[in-house]
This record gives C-alpha cells, sequence and structure tokens, in this order.
C-alpha cells in the first residue's frame, strides 16, 4: 500500500539516493555535483515551513521505504511572485509507472491549492515525455521553451515550463498558508 506524508528529516538521506542517479548521469536536473543526505536536509528546513516537501512510501511502518518525493519552492525572489511556486517530483526507478508518482503529484498539487497559492511552474529538461504525461496529468499546460539553456554531459538541453492554476486570480489573493500548518491534502 502507498501512503503519502510530509517529509522529515530521516528522509533525507533516501531521497538524496532517488536523486543522485539524475545528477550523475542524466540531464533532468542541472545540478552537477550529487547533494548528500546533509544537504537534502537543509533544503527541506529552508523551506521554513511554508512550502511542502512531501514523500510516497511503501506505506509499511517498520521498513518503511521512500518510492519518491515532491516539493514546492519559491519561484522567483521578488515579493510580487510570493503566490507562485515551482514544484518538483523525482521516482526511484523501481516506482516509476506504478500510480505512486500521480499520487504524489495530486497530493502536492492539492496541498498547494489548500495553501492559497495561484500558480505552479514545472520545469522539464526536454526531451522528457515521461515528466510531461505527470505534469499534464495533474492539471499543467505548456507555457514555453526556452532553448539550449542548460549544458550538461556535452550537450544543450532545452528547458520547457508547464503551469497549473491553483486558483482563480483574485483582485487580492489571500497570502498562502504555512505547509506545517495544514499538512499533506489529498482530494
Amino acid at each position: 500500500m502507498i501512503a503519502i506524508r510530509p517529509a522529515e528529516p530521516r528522509d533525507a538521506g533516501e531521497i538524496a539516493a532517488i536523486y543522485a542517479p539524475h545528477v550523475e548521469k542524466g540531464v533532468v536536473s542541472f545540478e552537477t555535483e550529487v547533494p548528500g543526505a546533509e544537504t537534502i536536509r537543509a533544503r527541506m528546513e529552508s523551506s521554513a515551513g511554508l512550502y511542502p516537501w512531501i514523500v510516497a512510501t511503501s506505506g509499511v511502518d517498520e521498513g518503511e521505504e521512500v518510492l519518491g518525493y515532491a516539493y514546492a519552492a519559491r519561484f522567483r525572489e521578488r515579493e510580487a511572485y510570493r503566490f507562485v511556486v515551482e514544484t518538483t517530483i523525482y521516482m526511484a526507478p523501481a516506482a516509476q509507472r506504478q500510480g505512486a508518482g500521480r499520487l504524489l503529484y495530486e497530493a502536492l498539487i492539492d496541498t498547494l491549492r489548500a495553501q492559497k497559492f495561484t500558480q505552479a511552474i514545472g520545469v522539464i529538461a526536454l526531451p522528457n515525455d515521461a515528466s510531461i504525461r505527470i505534469h499534464e496529468a495533474v492539471g499543467f499546460r505548456r507555457a514555453g521553451v526556452f532553448r539550449e539553456v542548460g549544458y550538461k554531459h556535452g550537450r544543450w538541453i532545452d528547458v520547457g515550463y508547464w503551469q497549473c492554476q491553483l486558483a482563480h486570480a483574485g483582485a487580492e489573493p489571500a497570502e498562502p498558508r504555512k505547509f506545517s500548518d495544514i499538512g499533506v491534502v489529498r482530494g
């Protein structure tokens, strides 16, 4: 059974292990140095309780395994962007195409809506049909492409932006609520 819950500091090692191959061998991440568990833990803590970090697990209390993780982060530094987040999802290879990724990403989107964020932005190194499929399955739509903006493993990489409207733009949006106050929301 798959469980979705807030990521905890104890998950940092498994999250780092899921992410490492994407940094070392892949081009979906533009990082070039693999972050260890301490760096991942620091990134989780830097969310200051506002931005969610969540995990999909095997659902077994004893020996629970992290199958994937998703999180949201500040989209841009300027204050006027505070209603918008950038989202990320990574799954362990064995958990891909099993439905856990969709459950995890749906929970992230539902949580962001409950927090009163207005837009989520997915950034996808192209080509990446699997990432496009999961983004579009949870409500993202293509917003644009930047050509040849990343250089990794000897080649230039295009980056696509996908956008998910979380709330209708109002005259005066509500301030986003802290993830630490509401937790994971599903459905």
